[in-house]
């Protein structure tokens, strides 16, 4: 059953662009949240794929001419692969699992970019036979390693990640622009610059450009400005010191979403207008050839387009708090356990009480750290079997979800037009039973 409703939802900038709300329920791609929690039942995630469409297409816009690659790693699936190749995203992932299902998936190789802090030779091997567009270096060993795997007479584009000592993103664990951690290579040491020069050396290499990424969550632009900066200076040496001009710079993703009401997104067409006019000024100052621009965003692209369903199990009052537990928790969403991280919560499916109350959200797992919200404001009637509904919940959740306490990762459901269809299906006992072998010692 579809239905429309005309309600906009309040807080709107963290819900899905489709959702309506109507008499305590919310629509999501034309379809209400108690149809969809109790045709596929709960944890459940939700995903509108006019939404992700839609933010594909903002990027397009505001980036003409820019190669954009979606971050597998904040969700990926075959359905959502198929969505990005229509709408001209190609894709950086960091696995020959993220690898394998894009392929399988129809993305060309060619649009590709493997990039990681520690790939392994079957991973690069994996990218080379598949024809990935570029490999990213990210330490000196990598350079001749992948050399040595490359077939005569043929040659792999590669890109170089560089540090250029900027720290930038929502918490410490998820800012990787700065000195002293395990990706990349510091521009401030010397040890970028050593690396093109090997990676130029190799024959079977074909350096393109840099690769830089920031962190994550990022919401100003201030920081990708300071980077171009620093990376054109570096460009710029490589010419006057080596003679040596790259012709592409990704400045990789990172771009903020709102979680909460009252927070802002990236804004996509600052970030474009800000980071060219930036690009073009700091090339102008070093009569620099203006390299091709890459840009990888990923939660971005699917953050916002998600919505998380969980029923209420069991309400419990002690002497400063009142728990209210569900059946999801820190495994189908360990943000908040890793990161601090905080999002909305709300009664969905029927109309609440007027006044509230706060409440501690925590899930099922045995773990006291086991807390999906504290101290949010929630209808005070909420009871067991009610429906809660979190937003921005379309990346880094079920992409990190985990099996803990031998509890199967919910599915993933895509709506649009009021039509729903099942990108991954819910994780049963029987998946999780049947890898263990059973072998005695």
């Amino acid at each position: 059953m579809s239905v429309t409703l005309a309600e906009p939802v309040s807080d709107a900038a963290v819900w899905p662009r489709s959702t309506r709300e109507h008499a305590g329920d919310l629509t999501i791609g034309g379809l209400t949240s108690a149809e969809l929690a109790e045709r596929f039942g709960t944890p459940l995630y939700v995903l509108d794929e006019q939404h992700v469409r839609d933010t594909c297409r903002a990027y397009r816009r505001a980036l003409p001419g820019v190669e954009i690659a979606y971050a597998a790693k904040a969700f990926l699936c075959r359905g959502l692969v198929g969505w990005l190749r229509e709408e001209g995203f190609g894709l950086d992932v960091c696995s020959a699992g993220e690898l394998a299902l894009a392929t399988l998936a129809g993305m060309p190789g060619e649009w590709i970019i493997l990039h990681g802090n520690a790939k392994s030779a079957d991973e690069l091997r994996a990218a080379l036979r598949l024809g990935v567009g570029r490999i990213v270096l990210d330490n000196p060993a990598e350079i001749a390693g992948l050399a040595a795997l490359v077939a005569p007479r043929q040659r792999q584009r590669v890109m170089v990640r560089v540090v250029p000592g900027i720290e930038a993103g929502a918490h410490h664990a998820i800012r990787t622009g700065g000195e002293d951690q395990k990706f990349g290579l510091s521009i401030a040491r010397g040890d970028a610059e050593d690396a093109v020069l090997r990676a130029m050396a190799q024959p079977h290499l074909e350096p393109t450009g840099l690769h830089c990424h920031l962190g994550s969550q990022i919401g100003s632009v201030r920081p990708w400005l300071a980077a171009v900066a620093t990376l054109v200076e570096f460009l710029a040496g490589l010419r006057d010191r080596h003679g040596i001009v790259l012709p592409e710079l990704n400045l990789g993703g990172g771009h903020g979403i709102a979680y909460r009401g009252g927070e802002h997104p990236l804004d996509i067409e600052a970030f474009a207008d800000d980071v060219r006019r930036q690009l073009n000024r700091r090339c102008a100052l070093y009569d620099l050839p203006v390299p091709r621009l890459i840009v990888e965003p990923g939660r971005a692209i699917t953050g916002p387009a998600g919505v998380a369903l969980y029923r209420v199990l069991v309400v419990k009052r002690t002497a400063h708090r009142v728990f209210v537990a569900v059946d999801g928790g820190m495994a189908d969403n360990p943000r908040p356990a890793l990161y601090g991280a905080r999002t909305t919560v709300r009664l969905v499916g029927r109309p609440g009480a007027a006044g509230t109350r706060r409440v501690t959200v925590v899930g099922r797992y045995c773990e006291s750290g086991d807390v999906l919200a504290a101290d949010v404001e929630l209808p005070e009637d909420v009871h067991p079997g009610d429906l809660l509904a979190m937003p921005a919940a379309g990346a880094y959740q079920q992409s990190m979800a985990s099996t803990y306490n031998l509890v199967g990762r919910p599915p993933v459901v895509a709506v649009r037009d009021g039509r729903s269809r099942v990108l991954l299906r819910r994780e049963g006992i029987e998946d999780l039973l049947a890898r263990d072998t059973g072998s005695e010692s």
